[in-house]
């Protein structure tokens, strides 16, 4: 049984990591996905990926911190589907750096993208779920939205409002039938986490100690993060709303 068979998704992000394994994933369960990211080449390769391996798939290129841009996107995947099932808020920005050398540059694109696109891209998105009667909001939070780490202050601190937005969001529209939760993935494999990962000493130093601060001692895989996104995305999850799951290989239990 296909879990999305039929649901119009809205992923976001979608051209590399994360975002990418949640479109795979999401198509492998029969969903139309609508897939976004500001790099039009990986984005490219994500569509032509799913539409290899018999999925459905559209590319299209847009900035989240732009808000008009935002509503094309949602405009876009409504013009094809009749309406938007699920999206899922996955772009996102690591920019480290130590907190009072950071600059308003970096504070301001951190924010816009990984709050501010989210919350424009939810708000255009439920306007569909409400007339079809609910939907389905996955953001993509992580582990430092719960507690952080050096150099990242400003990380965190985007991603602990995307937590409370999540909160937020999914008291509002309770009883209309639109779910909202949030993953906080730990330290996965993927290209967002080298620039930290340099200021640490390198990648290789990183996944040398990583059972210091990752207790399962490796790093996460983007398409671990993506069965938990299906989940949520999916019918199976219609008594959870307002969650805020981890999956850290125990970096939060400790």
């Amino acid at each position: 049984m296909k879990r999305l068979e039929g649901k119009a998704c809205i992923v976001t992000g979608a051209g590399s990591g994360i975002g990418k394994a949640i479109a795979e994933r999401f198509a492998e369960e029969g969903a139309k996905v609508v897939c976004v990211d500001l790099n039009e080449e990986t984005l490219r390769q994500t569509v032509e990926g799913i539409e290899r391996a018999g999925g459905v798939a559209q590319a299209f290129t847009a900035d989240i911190s732009d808000r008009s841009q935002v509503d094309a996107f949602v405009a876009h995947c409504i013009t094809l589907y009749g309406r938007v099932d699920v999206l899922v808020n996955n772009a996102g920005v690591n920019i480290p750096g130590v907190f009072h050398e950071v600059s308003d540059e970096v504070v301001d694109k951190t924010l816009n993208i990984n709050v501010k696109g989210a919350i424009y891209a939810s708000r255009a998105a439920i306007h569909s779920m409400l007339s079809h009667g609910g939907g389905s909001i996955v953001n993509i939070s992580s582990v430092n939205g719960l507690v952080s780490e050096p150099f990242l202050a400003i990380y965190s601190a985007s991603k602990g409002a995307l937590v409370m937005l999540t909160k937020g969001i999914a008291l509002d529209y309770a009883k209309k039938g639109i779910r909202c939760n949030a993953i906080c993935p730990g330290w996965v494999d993927t290209p967002i986490n080298y620039a930290h990962a340099d200021l640490l000493g390198g990648i290789e130093k990183v996944y040398a100690s990583i059972d210091t601060f990752q207790p399962i001692g490796r790093p996460g895989e983007p398409r671990e993060i993506a069965h938990l996104a299906l989940f949520l995305a999916s019918d199976e999850a219609s008594f959870i709303t307002g969650s805020i799951i981890t999956a850290d290989g125990g970096m939060t239990a400790q």
